[in-house]
Protein backbone atom coordinates (compact mmCIF):
# COMPACT_ATOMS: atom_id res chain seq x y z
CA UNK A 1 0.00 0.00 0.00
CA UNK A 2 1.42 3.36 -1.04
CA UNK A 3 0.75 6.23 1.33
CA UNK A 4 0.16 9.37 -0.71
CA UNK A 5 1.54 12.67 0.60
CA UNK A 6 -0.91 15.21 1.91
CA UNK A 7 -0.95 18.32 -0.23
CA UNK A 8 -0.58 21.78 1.29
CA UNK A 9 -3.48 24.13 1.78
CA UNK A 10 -3.81 27.40 -0.07
CA UNK A 11 -6.54 28.50 2.33
CA UNK A 12 -5.95 31.41 4.71
CA UNK A 13 -8.94 31.03 7.02
CA UNK A 14 -8.42 32.59 10.43
CA UNK A 15 -5.42 34.65 9.34
CA UNK A 16 -5.08 38.41 9.43
CA UNK A 17 -3.49 40.28 6.55
CA UNK A 18 -2.25 43.86 6.18
CA UNK A 19 -1.98 45.23 2.64
CA UNK A 20 -0.38 48.62 2.00
CA UNK A 21 -1.29 50.68 -1.04
CA UNK A 22 -4.40 48.55 -1.23
CA UNK A 23 -7.02 50.87 -2.69
CA UNK A 24 -6.22 50.08 -6.33
CA UNK A 25 -4.03 48.24 -8.81
CA UNK A 26 -1.85 45.38 -7.59
CA UNK A 27 -2.57 46.21 -3.94
CA UNK A 28 -6.32 45.87 -4.35
CA UNK A 29 -5.86 42.66 -6.33
CA UNK A 30 -3.69 41.26 -3.53
CA UNK A 31 -6.23 42.23 -0.88
CA UNK A 32 -9.07 40.62 -2.83
CA UNK A 33 -7.06 37.43 -3.42
CA UNK A 34 -6.20 37.09 0.28
CA UNK A 35 -9.78 37.82 1.30
CA UNK A 36 -11.24 35.27 -1.09
CA UNK A 37 -8.79 32.71 0.33
CA UNK A 38 -10.32 33.32 3.77
CA UNK A 39 -8.11 35.95 5.38
CA UNK A 40 -9.41 39.03 7.17
CA UNK A 41 -7.77 41.93 5.36
CA UNK A 42 -6.84 45.36 6.69
CA UNK A 43 -6.40 47.59 3.65
CA UNK A 44 -4.08 50.59 3.96
CA UNK A 45 -4.04 53.72 1.81
CA UNK A 46 -3.54 57.45 2.26
CA UNK A 47 -6.68 58.63 0.46
CA UNK A 48 -9.83 57.87 2.41
CA UNK A 49 -12.47 58.09 -0.39
CA UNK A 50 -10.73 55.54 -2.65
CA UNK A 51 -9.94 53.32 0.33
CA UNK A 52 -13.50 53.21 1.63
CA UNK A 53 -14.85 52.59 -1.88
CA UNK A 54 -12.45 49.64 -2.27
CA UNK A 55 -13.47 48.15 1.08
CA UNK A 56 -17.17 48.60 0.29
CA UNK A 57 -16.67 46.67 -2.95
CA UNK A 58 -14.75 43.94 -1.13
CA UNK A 59 -17.43 43.55 1.52
CA UNK A 60 -20.05 43.30 -1.22
CA UNK A 61 -18.00 40.39 -2.55
CA UNK A 62 -18.17 38.68 0.84
CA UNK A 63 -14.64 39.61 1.93
CA UNK A 64 -13.96 40.50 5.57
CA UNK A 65 -11.95 43.72 5.56
CA UNK A 66 -11.24 46.95 7.39
CA UNK A 67 -9.93 50.23 5.98
CA UNK A 68 -6.94 51.94 7.58
CA UNK A 69 -6.07 55.45 6.43
CA UNK A 70 -2.32 55.65 6.99
CA UNK A 71 0.78 57.22 5.48
CA UNK A 72 3.28 54.36 5.64
CA UNK A 73 6.20 56.78 5.35
CA UNK A 74 5.30 58.01 8.86
CA UNK A 75 7.18 55.48 10.99
CA UNK A 76 5.61 56.61 14.28
CA UNK A 77 2.11 56.22 12.84
CA UNK A 78 2.95 52.79 11.42
CA UNK A 79 4.30 51.61 14.78
CA UNK A 80 1.26 52.96 16.61
CA UNK A 81 -1.37 51.48 14.30
CA UNK A 82 0.24 48.04 14.14
CA UNK A 83 0.86 47.93 17.90
CA UNK A 84 -2.81 48.69 18.60
CA UNK A 85 -4.01 45.68 16.59
CA UNK A 86 -3.76 41.93 16.89
CA UNK A 87 -0.66 40.58 15.11
CA UNK A 88 -0.91 40.32 11.35
CA UNK A 89 -0.08 36.86 10.02
CA UNK A 90 0.48 38.24 6.54
CA UNK A 91 1.97 41.54 5.36
CA UNK A 92 1.86 42.70 1.75
CA UNK A 93 4.23 45.63 1.24
CA UNK A 94 2.72 47.03 -1.93
CA UNK A 95 2.86 50.82 -1.52
CA UNK A 96 5.37 52.18 -4.01
CA UNK A 97 6.06 54.71 -6.71
CA UNK A 98 8.24 55.42 -9.74
CA UNK A 99 9.58 58.61 -11.29
CA UNK A 100 11.12 57.39 -14.55
CA UNK A 101 13.74 59.89 -15.72
CA UNK A 102 17.37 59.82 -16.80
CA UNK A 103 19.58 59.96 -13.72
CA UNK A 104 20.96 63.37 -14.70
CA UNK A 105 17.43 64.81 -14.63
CA UNK A 106 16.45 63.43 -11.20
CA UNK A 107 16.05 66.00 -8.46
CA UNK A 108 16.89 65.41 -4.82
CA UNK A 109 13.15 65.54 -4.20
CA UNK A 110 12.62 62.68 -6.65
CA UNK A 111 15.29 60.60 -4.93
CA UNK A 112 13.90 61.25 -1.46
CA UNK A 113 10.29 60.51 -2.45
CA UNK A 114 11.00 57.18 -4.16
CA UNK A 115 13.39 55.86 -1.52
CA UNK A 116 11.10 57.04 1.29
CA UNK A 117 8.14 55.06 0.00
CA UNK A 118 9.73 52.10 -1.79
CA UNK A 119 12.47 51.34 0.75
CA UNK A 120 12.00 53.08 4.09
CA UNK A 121 8.24 52.52 4.32
CA UNK A 122 8.75 48.84 3.49
CA UNK A 123 11.27 48.70 6.34
CA UNK A 124 8.85 50.45 8.73
CA UNK A 125 5.90 48.16 8.06
CA UNK A 126 8.01 44.99 8.05
CA UNK A 127 9.62 45.98 11.35
CA UNK A 128 6.30 46.79 13.02
CA UNK A 129 4.60 43.59 11.87
CA UNK A 130 7.62 41.43 12.75
CA UNK A 131 7.79 42.91 16.25
CA UNK A 132 4.17 41.96 16.94
CA UNK A 133 4.61 38.45 15.54
CA UNK A 134 7.75 37.82 17.58
CA UNK A 135 6.13 39.12 20.76
CA UNK A 136 3.16 36.81 20.19
CA UNK A 137 5.34 33.84 19.24
CA UNK A 138 3.51 33.48 15.92
CA UNK A 139 4.78 32.51 12.46
CA UNK A 140 4.04 34.77 9.52
CA UNK A 141 4.62 35.70 5.91
CA UNK A 142 6.01 39.06 4.79
CA UNK A 143 5.67 39.67 1.06
CA UNK A 144 7.00 42.74 -0.70
CA UNK A 145 5.83 43.65 -4.17
CA UNK A 146 9.17 44.26 -5.79
CA UNK A 147 9.73 44.27 -9.55
CA UNK A 148 11.69 42.68 -12.33
CA UNK A 149 13.67 45.92 -12.01
CA UNK A 150 14.99 44.58 -8.71
CA UNK A 151 17.00 42.07 -10.79
CA UNK A 152 17.93 43.93 -13.96
CA UNK A 153 18.73 47.45 -15.09
CA UNK A 154 16.82 49.68 -17.47
CA UNK A 155 17.35 53.12 -19.02
CA UNK A 156 15.45 55.90 -17.30
CA UNK A 157 14.86 53.76 -14.23
CA UNK A 158 18.05 54.12 -12.23
CA UNK A 159 16.22 55.38 -9.16
CA UNK A 160 13.46 52.77 -9.34
CA UNK A 161 15.98 49.98 -9.90
CA UNK A 162 18.02 51.21 -6.93
CA UNK A 163 14.95 51.09 -4.70
CA UNK A 164 13.89 47.62 -5.81
CA UNK A 165 17.40 46.17 -5.62
CA UNK A 166 17.48 47.52 -2.04
CA UNK A 167 14.22 45.73 -1.27
CA UNK A 168 15.64 42.47 -2.62
CA UNK A 169 18.68 42.76 -0.35
CA UNK A 170 16.52 43.65 2.63
CA UNK A 171 14.38 40.58 1.98
CA UNK A 172 17.35 38.20 1.92
CA UNK A 173 18.71 39.59 5.19
CA UNK A 174 15.30 39.52 6.89
CA UNK A 175 14.78 35.92 5.84
CA UNK A 176 17.81 34.97 7.93
CA UNK A 177 16.90 37.25 10.84
CA UNK A 178 13.29 36.06 11.07
CA UNK A 179 13.72 32.46 9.99
CA UNK A 180 14.20 31.17 13.57
CA UNK A 181 10.78 32.67 14.42
CA UNK A 182 9.24 30.92 11.38
CA UNK A 183 8.47 34.25 9.74
CA UNK A 184 9.00 33.89 6.00
CA UNK A 185 10.09 36.89 3.89
CA UNK A 186 9.83 36.91 0.10
CA UNK A 187 9.38 39.26 -2.82
CA UNK A 188 7.03 39.12 -5.78
CA UNK A 189 8.55 40.59 -8.93
CA UNK A 190 6.11 41.48 -11.71
CA UNK A 191 6.90 42.84 -15.12
CA UNK A 192 4.90 45.82 -16.40
CA UNK A 193 1.29 45.37 -15.28
CA UNK A 194 -1.69 47.30 -16.64
CA UNK A 195 -2.59 49.66 -13.78
CA UNK A 196 -3.37 53.33 -13.24
CA UNK A 197 0.31 53.79 -12.31
CA UNK A 198 1.60 52.40 -15.61
CA UNK A 199 -1.12 53.90 -17.85
CA UNK A 200 0.76 57.19 -18.42
CA UNK A 201 3.87 55.25 -19.47
CA UNK A 202 1.94 53.37 -22.12
CA UNK A 203 0.69 56.65 -23.56
CA UNK A 204 4.21 57.35 -24.85
CA UNK A 205 4.67 56.40 -28.52
CA UNK A 206 6.18 52.96 -29.04
CA UNK A 207 6.60 52.30 -25.28
CA UNK A 208 4.28 49.30 -25.25
CA UNK A 209 6.15 47.78 -28.18
CA UNK A 210 9.50 48.39 -26.42
CA UNK A 211 8.17 46.60 -23.34
CA UNK A 212 6.56 43.69 -25.16
CA UNK A 213 9.72 43.09 -27.21
CA UNK A 214 11.51 42.35 -23.93
CA UNK A 215 8.92 39.97 -22.53
CA UNK A 216 9.13 36.36 -23.74
CA UNK A 217 5.34 36.06 -23.69
CA UNK A 218 5.08 39.17 -25.86
CA UNK A 219 2.57 41.06 -23.71
CA UNK A 220 2.24 43.05 -20.51
CA UNK A 221 0.65 41.53 -17.43
CA UNK A 222 -2.79 41.97 -15.86
CA UNK A 223 -3.45 42.49 -12.15
CA UNK A 224 -5.36 39.21 -12.01
CA UNK A 225 -2.12 37.39 -12.86
CA UNK A 226 -0.54 38.55 -9.61
CA UNK A 227 -3.31 37.22 -7.37
CA UNK A 228 -2.44 33.52 -7.38
CA UNK A 229 1.20 34.21 -6.54
CA UNK A 230 0.17 36.39 -3.58
CA UNK A 231 -1.98 33.60 -2.14
CA UNK A 232 0.77 31.04 -2.73
CA UNK A 233 3.41 33.06 -0.85
CA UNK A 234 1.01 33.82 2.00
CA UNK A 235 -0.15 30.23 2.42
CA UNK A 236 1.27 27.01 3.80
CA UNK A 237 1.90 25.95 0.20
CA UNK A 238 5.03 28.14 0.37
CA UNK A 239 6.09 26.93 3.83
CA UNK A 240 9.68 26.20 2.75
CA UNK A 241 10.10 29.41 0.75
CA UNK A 242 11.92 32.37 2.29
CA UNK A 243 14.52 34.84 1.10
CA UNK A 244 13.32 34.24 -2.44
CA UNK A 245 12.07 36.34 -5.34
CA UNK A 246 9.09 34.94 -7.24
CA UNK A 247 9.42 36.24 -10.79
CA UNK A 248 6.21 37.17 -12.61
CA UNK A 249 8.04 38.91 -15.45
CA UNK A 250 6.91 36.93 -18.48
CA UNK A 251 10.53 35.96 -19.08
CA UNK A 252 12.05 39.47 -19.04
CA UNK A 253 14.90 38.49 -16.69
CA UNK A 254 15.53 35.23 -18.58
CA UNK A 255 17.11 37.09 -21.51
Amino acid sequence: MITLPQGPSFRLDGRRALVTGGSGGIGLAAAVALGRAGAHVTVVARRAPELHAACDAMRADGIACDPLVLDVTDCAAVDREVAEREPFDILINNAGMNRPKPMVDLSNGDIDAVLELNVKATFYTSRAVARRLIAAGKPGSIITISSQMGHVGSPGRTLYCASKHAVEGMTKALAWELGPQQIRVNTLCPTFIETAMTAPMFEAPDFRRWVCDRIALGRVGQVSEVMGAVVFLASDAASLMTGSALMLDGGWSAA
